[in-house]
């Protein structure tokens, strides 16, 4: 498989803005994108589902199920909106879903769930999705303040599992920056012996206008 997983330090960090902006920046290269969220909760909030702004930012004529096979109207933790549908998640599924949707593209850019060790069962983390699809890991965290612990840990929890940590994407970036958000783009940075870099605010409705992330050249050519 070719492309990325994106993860994040939390919920409500970008990690949806940052995987469309890498979907999109593949499709202006010439790829073909498959795009891929194993589950989505909260379907009942205002405003884009996740998968829907995935698939318009890949161009991609996936079905709902084949972008996101669970999905779920409260706002909670995967194995929690789940049981309190009465319903399940299948890890075995996941994985099957997410090759399938590889196998017909050049590249697949995963999106996770909240942090890397949220449960999508009981027994299934994030984490373990990562680790079963093989794919580098890029990191979606908010620029201001407690951002380097939150990020370290990420960064941490990825590498006790073998898992690539292809780089840190800082979202939104002020406008004007600080000291503050420039020293945690480069603490991040030595500490965590990895490449970090900025995303501003982006307008959502015009892809055209999206930047091209550096972390988007982590997907290597076939």
């Amino acid at each position: 498989m070719r492309g990325v997983f994106v993860s994040g330090t939390g919920t409500e960090v970008g990690k949806s803005v940052v995987a469309a902006v890498i979907a999109a920046a593949l499709v202006r290269g010439g790829e073909s994108v498959a795009v891929f969220k194993p589950a989505l909760t909260g379907l009942d909030q205002p405003g884009e589902p996740d998968h829907e702004l995935l698939r318009r930012a890949s161009g991609s004529d996936q079905d709902d199920d084949g972008i996101a096979p669970y999905r779920y109207r409260q706002p909670l933790s995967p194995h929690l909106a789940a049981e309190l549908e009465g319903a399940r998640i299948d890890p075995g599924l996941l994985v099957e879903r997410a090759r399938g949707a590889a196998a017909a593209a050049d590249a697949i850019v995963c999106e996770g769930v909240g942090g890397l060790l949220v449960p999508l069962t009981p027994g299934y983390l994030v984490r373990d999705l990562a680790v079963d699809l093989a794919l580098p890991l890029v990191i979606a965290a908010a620029p201001g303040l407690g951002t380097i612990n939150h990020t370290l840990l990420t960064v941490e929890a990825a590498r006790a599992v073998g898992l690539e940590v292809a780089g840190v994407v800082l979202t939104p970036w002020p406008g004007e920056e600080g000291p503050l958000e420039r020293s945690n783009l480069e603490t991040i940075a030595a500490l965590g012996r990895v490449p970090v870099e900025p995303l501003g605010w982006i307008d959502l409705e015009r892809p055209e206008g999206w930047p091209v992330p550096v972390v988007a050249g982590t997907v290597a050519p076939a």
